[in-house]
């Protein structure tokens, strides 16, 4: 199989004259982004690094970010791109447990790597004249460009990711070049990209989803327009400008992109496929993004930065919330809750925690220096992913939410998913999330936070609940009505602020109470 970087060197073989990658006035094309890549090879060669070293990153979504990315990938170095927002005591651990021998930031990161006593240690390299660096890139990419010759094999490591760490510290999850491979070939397949597709590469270099982007783009010959980060009214400046083809985002995106001032006016036409994953996606916003764009394509993609396919379904507007069936590189199993028995299954329709074969191509094999997570995680081969769901009569997958998240009210399990997405339907509520909160009489009773567009209050809430179907003991207990919902930097929904109400409430209205 090939590595990443013969994969690179076939596309700018191939189609040396197709555009790679925008970001700003700078337009490259894949010949002229070769050199780039290989001059920071040979920057990287000039520091003494040797294959199998890792390299740090703490940027933005550039084309700086994107180029250490490939020049990794053929110098043989692993790359662990870590959140430009991060601490300095989330350095203090990431650099060890990666043994990065290098970092790399830019300005909004320099205060955390000036206080981070691990940065200090290592070589620094700012972008940008960052305050901080040791070496400045500009410098770098001054450097003769190294010979096309790729360094890595199929098995060597070509990334560590971090997960976000919303409960203690954050795990790294080793990633083969031929499972990355295996990954952005099969995103290519499951989200019909054709060759010359062009992307918007918002979604972080660090996260799973940004970096799927930034391969598949490239396996196909396709663009990767670079957002350093997110703003609706840019993103759909670049969707009009650039003629992008295709969308990979969280729902949160999606979300603000049509509740823009600007989507209306707006040409999205050039948008034929639509694809999402990080989280599930209301009923509403579904329909929504339906009518909107009106694509060939809507890509239900439910995965992990472990595992990253679980479950594709390619028709997400037809069957509402359904995750679908498992994608190429997979098998899954839905078992019984609290068991760790992989053969134990839940029976259809019966809620449980989803689990993925780890013989798949894309599946990593233990995270990195942490037995204690891989001994939660796996078992007799199978990874548990934390997440609940149920298969349909149809052998469909729904995920329903977090083994953590679930609602425990009156000895019953309540899903927050299912909730949420009765709530979304609502023409006033523009977003919304449901947690559990303390009960002296139910254990924990249902209350949902939600952001609202136009006038409605709980009793409207519980009616349309009411109207819905919805089993009496999922009905929200109580509404508060917030400014906004706390998420995480991709777009997560962060039950845990709401649940120690760290949140700020609108100015229309005070928590409300149903009966």
């Amino acid at each position: 199989m090939f590595d990443l970087g013969r994969s690179f060197l076939a596309t700018v073989e191939r189609s040396p004259r197709a555009l790679a990658i925008v970001d700003g006035d700078v337009r490259l094309t894949y010949a002229q982004w070769d050199v780039r890549v290989r001059r920071l090879v040979g920057a990287f060669d000039a520091l003494g690094l040797k294959p199998g070293d890792c390299i740090a990153t703490a940027l933005q979504n550039t084309w700086r970010m994107a180029t250490i990315h490939w020049a990794c990938q053929i110098a043989g170095l692993t790359i662990a791109p870590l959140n430009w927002r991060i601490k300095a005591e989330e350095l203090d651990y990431c650099l060890p447990n990666a043994s990065a021998r290098l970092l790399v930031f830019q300005d909004v990161s320099a205060d955390e790597v000036a206080a981070s006593a691990a940065a200090r240690a290592i070589p620094r390299v700012a972008v940008d004249d960052a305050p901080g660096g040791t070496h400045g890139f500009d410098a770098l990419l001054a450097t003769d460009p190294a010979p096309a010759a790729p360094r890595a094999s199929a098995e060597d490591i070509s990334l560590l990711l971090y997960t976000s760490g919303t409960t203690g510290k954050p795990k790294g999850v080793p990633r083969r070049h031929r499972t990355e491979r295996a990954a952005a070939v099969a995103h290519v397949a499951q989200n019909c990209y054709a060759r010359g597709e062009r992307t918007l590469g918002v979604m972080p270099l660090y996260h799973t989803m940004g970096v799927r982007s930034l391969l598949s783009m490239a396996l196909i010959d396709g663009c990767f327009v670079c957002q350093p980060r997110f703003d609706a009214g840019q993103a759909l400046e670049l969707i009009a400008a650039e003629r992008l083809t295709c969308l990979y985002l969280v729902p949160t995106l999606y979300h603000d992109l049509l509740a823009h001032a600007e989507f209306a006016r707006t040409d999205v036409s050039s948008v034929r496929k639509l694809g999402f994953a990080g989280a599930p996606m209301t009923d509403g916003l579904l329909k929504r993004l339906q009518a909107a764009f009106r694509p060939e394509l809507f890509v239900n993609h439910y995965g992990s930065s472990e595992v990253y396919t679980f479950t594709i379904n390619q028709d997400a507007a037809a069957k509402c919330g359904s995750a679908g069936r498992a994608a190429l590189n997979q098998r899954i199993r839905v078992v019984k809750l609290g068991s760790f028995d992989p053969d134990e299954t839940a029976a259809v329709g019966e809620e449980g925690q989803i689990i993925a074969d780890l013989e798949g191509d894309e599946a990593f094999e233990g995270y990195l220096n942490r037995p204690e997570a891989d001994a939660k995680a796996l078992h007799g081969g199978w990874y548990f992913t934390g997440d609940t769901g149920y298969f349909d009569a149809d052998g469909d997958l729904y995920v329903s939410g977090r083994v953590d998240d679930m609602i425990i009210t009156g000895g019953e399990n309540v899903s927050p998913v299912e909730i949420e997405s009765v709530l979304s339907l609502h023409p006033a509520v523009s977003e919304v999330a449901v947690a559990g909160l303390p009960d002296e009489r139910w254990g924990q009773k249902v209350v949902a936070f939600v952001k609202r567009t136009g006038a409605v209050d709980a009793a409207a809430l519980d009616t349309h609940c009411r109207g819905s179907g919805l089993a009496n003991f999922k009905r929200p207990r109580e509404y508060v009505f917030l400014q906004d919902i706390p998420k995480s930097p991709v777009g997560k929904i962060l039950r845990r602020k709401l649940q120690a109400g760290e949140f700020q409430t609108d100015q229309l209205a005070r928590p409300n109470a149903a009966q």
